[in-house]
């Protein structure tokens, strides 16, 4: 009756508006409350909630996210991109796709690289003779594969909270699906774009030439290799690896560029402490939800039920997926987590999954869900800069979420796909 009070409490909460972070603390102390235990509880869950060491990571890599923004990387990368990949139909599309995956490699926030793709390539595809609805479509979709490129904040969270999983193994498991995902959008963008005559419309202008553009787009995309390459060598833990990433960008920012003030980095400083003390609140008061789930003994009868239906492995993959995709067009990554993991690895360790590619497919599940309409969090950024509505989008974004569907059920049914690079490292 307490476990039924308490996700009721919490799904009223959330749809009269309340934040979620508040939301679950409430639901969290109602149900202490009512199944008579002591309220002390609930500062100290909300203390050992945020006091993990990896957590630092988290305002460190939302700050280099807003470094990057504001450096012009992602508009250098444009220009990049397009001098290899030429004009002609979907070629700016398929541009836009592979720049959103390196900045998904420096920021790890999909909204947030929606806004930067977005704001950058939207004129110039209009130009070209894509419609606004494809655009947005397309740097939503693209924009996805950000919390499954390291480095990744979801990532993060799901290996503080799971034991045995380390943020190194998840970070490297998450590499190949990532590609492989992106690689699966720009095949539907390319089709779409070739039915439809897409691309190629703009005037002929000077040709770009590629060394030149290499040259201002290096700085950028050297970025992820000095992230990952730097604790795939050992010399920084990924905590550390987000310090080194904030000095890099600003490095590149007030050196090499010379597009960073002292009043960007002030307002880029506000930025990052606000959005990660949303998120580490989230956290905080999450972590007396997950307490009262776990002490009133609600999650291991869900647990069972769920294996006790009969499905099998794929089919309980099948129905995860399901409830993953339409939780994900609310809720973000780290939100999901918080949420439903205490669930969700009971059910993991009775069919013995692999915990770390199970963190891979779960976050694979709620990317597709942050660009399903009708409450996308990546399509509502993409469609605000492109001027659509949302239900404008759907004819094309639909294509580019089977693509995704495909990337997903092949890591399920080839979990090597996620597993060998990190097993190849040495980090599981």
């Amino acid at each position: 009756m307490v476990g039924a009070i308490l996700f009721l409490t919490f799904l009223v909460l959330l749809l009269g508006g309340i934040p979620i972070g508040v939301a679950l603390g409430l639901a969290g102390a109602l149900a202490i409350l009512l199944a008579d235990q002591s309220i002390l509880a609930m500062p100290t869950n909300v203390y050992a909630g945020i006091a993990k060491y990896p957590l630092i990571a988290i305002p460190m890599f939302v700050l280099v996210g807003s470094v990057f923004d504001r450096t012009g990387v992602a508009l250098r990368l444009v220009r990049f991109a397009t001098a290899i990949v030429g004009a002609g139909r979907g070629a700016l599309a398929s541009v836009s796709v592979l720049v959103a995956m390196v900045i998904g490699g420096i920021s790890g926030s999909g909204p947030a690289t929606s806004a930067a793709v977005g704001q950058v390539v939207t004129r110039s595809m209009v130009a070209d003779g894509y419609p606004r609805p494809f655009i947005a479509g397309t740097v939503a979709a693209a924009a996805a594969t950000d919390i499954l490129i390291p480095p990744s904040i979801a990532f993060i969270i799901y290996a503080v909270l799971v034991p045995g999983v380390s943020v190194p193994a998840i970070f490297m498991a998450g590499m190949f699906p990532g590609i492989l995902a992106g690689c699966a959008i720009i095949a539907a963008v390319l089709a779409l774009s070739f039915v439809n005559d897409f691309g190629g419309k703009a005037r002929a202008e000077e040709r770009l030439k590629v060394w030149q553009t290499f040259k201002e787009a290096i700085w950028g995309l050297m970025a992820p290799v000095v992230i990952l390459g730097g604790m795939r060598i050992g010399a920084f833990t990924p905590t550390e690896a987000a310090v080194m990433a904030v000095f890099y960008g600003l490095f590149v920012g007030i050196v090499i560029y010379r597009t960073l003030t002292l009043r960007d980095i002030y307002e880029m400083l506000v930025e990052a402490g606000e959005l990660s003390a949303v998120i580490l609140i989230v956290v905080a008061l999450a972590s007396v939800f997950a307490w009262s789930t776990s002490t009133l003994g609600i999650v291991q009868p869900v647990a069972t039920w769920i294996v006790g239906l009969g499905l099998g492995e794929y089919g309980t993959i099948a129905l995860l997926m399901i409830v993953l995709i339409f939780i994900g067009m609310f809720l973000d990554g780290v939100s999901t987590f918080l949420i439903l993991l205490p669930v969700l690895i009971p059910i993991a360790n009775a069919f013995q999954w692999d915990l770390t590619w199970f963190g891979v497919i779960l976050t694979m599940k709620i990317a597709i869900g942050q660009f399903t309409p009708p409450m996308a969090v990546n399509l509502m950024v993409s469609c605000r800069i492109a001027g659509v509505s949302m239900e404008s989008t759907i004819p094309w974004v639909v294509w580019m979420i089977l693509a995704m569907f495909v990337s997903l059920a092949l890591v399920v049914v080839f979990p090597d796909i996620a597993l060998w690079l990190p097993r190849t490292l040495g980090t599981m």
